[in-house]
């Protein structure tokens, strides 16, 4: 765990927040209905801790940028959560839903407060409730968990946030290692309650340096909120006419340099913050996720990452679950969906079928298809089978040059229809596979030039413009 001193509510404002800049949205406390013992408990526990419960509340600003602030207090009665500690996030959350803040949430806490058990353990769905009625308001909720946070804490508003990332080293838990021990006799196996594991697993999606937390705050919440700036990129002309045959261009896009989605963030974007994982406890390298900023207009961007991707490592069911968090995002966050496509099929096994593939590729195309803002899907190199048409329902479709999608392998389809693979050339003419096809029948809207001699760079630069253009033909309406 943590090997650092544990992080105070005031160490985290000194270090995050501008200097002077926070302004108390809190009511004094009143405990004279509470037990004389409990009273002299809290008297001792304020004494200790330098506030008056476990829980402050306000606004403040992160580089010039107001927000909603909640933050624990590990070392009032270890950060628990009473009724009156609840009443004050609660309401914390229905101002900053009001006044139309973004709101950031710092835990560090035991859990609910055993000295008021079940009315106090109760209260975690008042909270939860006023943080989906935030949510629903389009506003952002971001949530910063130190160590430790434990219990009904992360079992309700730690684990809401559109976005999370933990401290270091932090424990991370919903049952605390020292009550599992007393209950079951044994020790937690280690490393597994840790912040840096719960990234690997997709269950949060970054550990952030104290030091680092109010560039990362400032950076998410551009993106999150601030609004498009002007193209500072050229599109490039349309290709008059196909320049290889259909066959090249699938060779071409199965070339380990060809550039792809990981080239788009790293040219293409102005801003990123990357994400991890479905926030459920799946994480597969085979898609990325992140909130980007392509050609000055802020989006979502999920996208099939090739070079993750191979006969041992397949795309499987829980890439296209991720993809659906990226789809849930941009509507809740009111921005439009980027989709990356670029796959030689999703996993086909036993793993794969149990994990309902199938049921994931139709979530997601019927997911694509009822977003509730504009979306830009992009046929970026292969598009082999089910796991690209999963992520190519959109409002505009573009595709590069080479680009193609079939519904299998051309070598498969070529076995299936002549029984070898020889004849996978003459099957990708015979289904029309290629990006002047997909433009010719409607299903592309816009091809990308690819000359000789691209770069990756120069590549992934004019994808963006593309990108970029036909948002803002669909923001313009």
């Amino acid at each position: 765990m943590s090997s650092s001193r544990r992080l105070t509510v005031h160490d985290l404002f000194n270090a995050v927040l501008d200097r002077g800049t926070f302004e108390s949205w809190d009511e004094p406390i009143d405990i004279s209905g509470h037990p004389e013992d409990y009273q002299a408990s809290l008297r001792r526990a304020a004494e200790r801790a330098g506030t008056d419960e476990s829980v402050l509340t306000g606004s403040a600003r992160v580089r010039g940028r107001r927000l909603a602030v909640i933050a624990n207090e590990f070392s009032f009665l270890g950060g628990s959560i009473g009724a009156a500690a609840a009443d004050r996030i609660t309401r914390a959350v229905e101002r900053a839903t009001a006044e139309g803040l973004p709101l950031v949430a710092s835990t560090s806490s035991s859990g609910t407060r055993m000295q008021e058990g079940t009315p106090a353990f109760v209260h975690m769905i008042r909270i939860s409730r006023a943080l989906v009625a935030h949510k629903a308001a389009g506003l952002p909720y971001l949530v910063h968990l130190r160590h430790p946070t434990t219990g009904g804490v992360l079992a309700s508003w730690g684990s809401l946030g559109h976005i999370t990332v933990a401290e270091p080293e932090a424990l991370v838990a919903f049952l605390g290692p020292k009550v599992y021990e007393l209950l079951e006799g044994t020790p937690f196996p280690p490393g597994v309650q840790v912040s840096e594991n719960l990234v690997k697993h997709g269950v949060i999606d970054a550990v952030v340096p104290t030091q680092d937390l109010a560039e990362v705050l400032d950076r998410t919440l551009a993106l999150l909120l601030d609004p498009a700036t002007t193209s500072s990129r050229q599109e490039r002309q349309v290709p008059p006419q196909q320049r290889r045959t259909p066959w090249e261009s699938i060779e071409i896009t199965r070339h380990g340099q060809r550039a792809g989605v990981r080239d788009l963030l790293r040219h293409g974007s102005d801003a990123t913050v990357r994400l991890q994982g479905t926030d459920e406890g799946e994480n597969d390298t085979a898609m990325m996720m992140a909130v980007a900023r392509i050609d000055g207009m802020p989006c979502v961007l999920v996208g099939q990452d090739r070079t993750r991707q191979s006969p041992t490592t397949p795309m499987g069911p829980a890439a296209l679950r991720e993809a659906r968090r990226g789809m849930h995002l941009a509507n809740q966050l009111r921005l439009p969906l980027v989709s990356v496509i670029d796959t030689p099929g999703a996993e086909l096994s036993p793993q794969a079928e149990q994990g309902a593939v199938a049921g994931e590729i139709a979530r997601c195309i019927a997911e694509m298809s009822s977003l509730t803002v504009p979306s830009v899907s992009v046929l970026i190199g292969q598009g082999c089978g089910g796991g690209a048409l999963a992520l190519l329902p959109a409002d505009r479709t573009i595709a590069a040059e080479n680009a193609w999608l079939s519904p299998l392998p051309p070598e498969g389809a070529s076995a299936i229809m002549y029984g070898d693979v020889e004849h996978a050339p003459l099957m990708v003419e015979q289904q029309q596979v290629s990006a002047f096809d997909l433009l010719a029948d409607g299903t592309v809207s816009h091809l990308v030039a690819e000359p000789d001699g691209d770069t990756p760079e120069a590549f992934a630069d004019a994808m963006a413009a593309s990108i970029g253009a036909r948002l803002r033909e669909l923001l313009a309406g």
